[in-house]
């Protein structure tokens, strides 16, 4: 966290001077195993490979692999340069980056500043209708927002090849951590000529053309993806893994059972009724690392009776969060803001509510539903949208129960699969809704911006004035206390209104194989490039 923490300020400065970043970095004396075949676990089915539409965990975790942008992070989650080998800014509204001529794509023809302009010039039109259009609009480029809202073309965003290999960008504002926001899957290059000549099946095996370590060879929907190296990709010569193998787990429990018969070598995650026994029979597998990601659930706004704060108030309160934090999902840290505890630079006010015992969370929640016109005797029904997983089915089983228990509420669990779920959540179509949000950079405004009125990963339908003229003033701020007061007073407001109820703070269990190496223990973002690992002989 440290190392990423100095590396953002770094980055405000007047200019950056980088180091290349070598992928696999093997100890001297390691003996490499003869085989170099990577099985990672997935979570789901990545529903799209291409980056500027990637909105999920599941298809970035792939796409970290088969794309790179100008940035992307090393195993301590610091900025290290990507495509581009340096850059510069001196007013943090205007970016230079330079770009490495032996940047290539798979197919060998060079990765130009050109290619990111066209690649933005795409996400940005709203034809293209981009799911990142909330991000992008975010990071402040100039003419961005008033293009994607229609107003403006795209021949208008800030964004110029200056020449083949320097790439420039103009900010409506000062953005002092912009160069950390271009390590987002829709500010990644994709290939023009691939995309002029295969339309939406340029993401296909026998069609994709991409600029990362690895190129796809096979993917058979629902069961695996493939990838070889990529001989063209510009560090190819310290990439050790030649093959990686992407499976997609639903089922918690299918991916430690693959895990323990050898045939996968890196789960997304663990069984929470198994964690303590693999911790105890597999202490050299199970590893636990930070994750900038904050759990929560997501109450309609706009759907009655989730309109009153009230009764959004109630629900949140009687949440036992410790109780699931740590018994029910093992090791987890309690959340009451939405912002991450171990985000760089800032740490929000705990609201009043969280100093209170559980029977007086309970107590004034109680009260309130009843003030909202629900008791035991009137119970309030709602359904409890989750996407398919043991964990999500645990915690959400235990939650319903904390709400039949202290306010007689009548719970429906609604379980359904990744891409269905993703349907229901752009929709809005939910009572209540499990999510998690993970940093898409390291500052607070990577959570409290989703909430936002414009925000297009505002699920909850949240709109509140106020509250966006707070963030809007902290985007303003030229520096970093009151940059943060105003952070704080929207952590505030957001205990006011309860639009979310957080719920903890991630911890990432994994069961990795102990011969492999380079595995990152201290990324916060959970950012896994392939690239960097390789296993070691017996």
């Amino acid at each position: 966290m440290s190392k990423f923490s100095l590396s953002l300020v770094a980055l405000s400065l007047s200019s950056a001077l980088c180091v290349p970043a070598y992928a696999a970095q093997v100890p001297s004396g390691t003996v490499l195993a003869k085989v170099q075949e990577l099985v990672r676990g997935n979570d789901a089915e990545a529903p799209t490979l291409n980056p500027l539409k990637a909105e999920g965990i599941p298809e970035m975790h792939i796409l970290r692999d088969l794309f790179e942008g100008l940035v992307i992070q090393d195993k301590d989650g610091s900025v290290v340069p990507g495509v581009a080998t340096s850059w510069e800014t001196t007013d943090n509204k205007t970016y230079i980056f330079h770009l490495r001529h032996d940047a290539k794509w798979s197919n060998g023809d060079p990765v130009t500043a050109k290619d990111f302009v066209y690649s933005l010039h795409t996400a940005v039109d709203p034809k293209f209708a981009s799911p990142n259009s909330w991000y992008l609009k975010l990071t402040g480029i100039k003419n961005a927002e008033a293009i994607i809202d229609g107003d403006k073309g795209v021949d208008d965003l800030g964004v110029k090849a200056l020449d083949p290999y320097t790439l420039q960008f103009e900010l409506d504002k000062p953005v002092p951590y912009f160069v950390a926001m271009t390590a987002h899957t829709v500010m990644m290059p994709i290939n023009q000529t691939a995309v002029q000549e295969f339309g939406d099946e340029w993401t296909k095996p026998e069609n994709m053309v991409s600029n990362g370590a690895y190129k796809l060879s096979k993917w058979v929907i629902n069961e695996r993806l493939e990838m070889v190296r990529n001989p063209n990709y510009w560090d190819n010569k310290h990439t050790v893994i030649n093959k990686v193998t992407y499976i997609p787990f639903e089922s918690q429990t299918s991916a430690m059972n693959r895990y323990l018969t050898g045939e996968v070598d890196i789960t997304s995650d663990v069984p929470v009724a198994m964690a303590d026994k693999l911790k105890k029979d597999h202490p050299n597998a199970y590893k636990i690392t930070p994750l900038l990601c904050t759990y929560y659930y997501a109450m309609n706004t706009q759907r009655k009776p989730f309109d009153d704060a009230r009764v959004r108030k109630a629900i949140s309160y009687t949440i036992m969060r410790n109780v699931i934090a740590s018994g029910v999902t093992k090791g987890n840290v309690p959340a009451y803001t939405f912002a991450h505890q171990d985000v760089a630079n800032f740490k929000a006010t705990a609201p009043e509510y969280s100093t209170w015992t559980q029977q007086q969370r309970d107590k004034e929640a109680a009260k309130l539903l009843k003030e909202a016109g629900y008791d035991k005797s009137n119970p309030l029904k709602a359904t409890l949208l989750y996407n398919t997983s043991e964990n999500h089915k645990a915690i959400a089983v235990a939650i319903s129960s904390m709400l039949k228990k202290n306010l007689g509420m009548e719970i429906t669990l609604d379980n359904q699969e990744w891409k269905s779920y993703l349907t229901a959540r752009q929709e809005h179509n939910f009572d209540i809704m499990r999510a998690s949000w993970c940093g898409d950079y390291n500052e607070a405004s990577t959570f409290l911006s989703v909430l936002t009125s414009s925000s297009d990963k505002n699920f909850p339908s949240y709109s509140n004035p106020k509250y966006d003229e707070v963030l809007e003033k902290a985007q303003s701020a030229v520096d970093l206390k009151s940059r943060n007061q105003f952070y704080n007073q929207a952590e505030q407001i957001l205990a006011k209104d309860m639009p979310i109820a957080p719920i903890y703070y991630f911890m990432q269990s994994r069961l990795v194989n102990p011969k492999l190496g380079g595995y990152p223990m201290h990324n916060a973002e959970g950012r896994i490039y392939s690239k960097d690992l390789y296993f070691k002989a017996k």
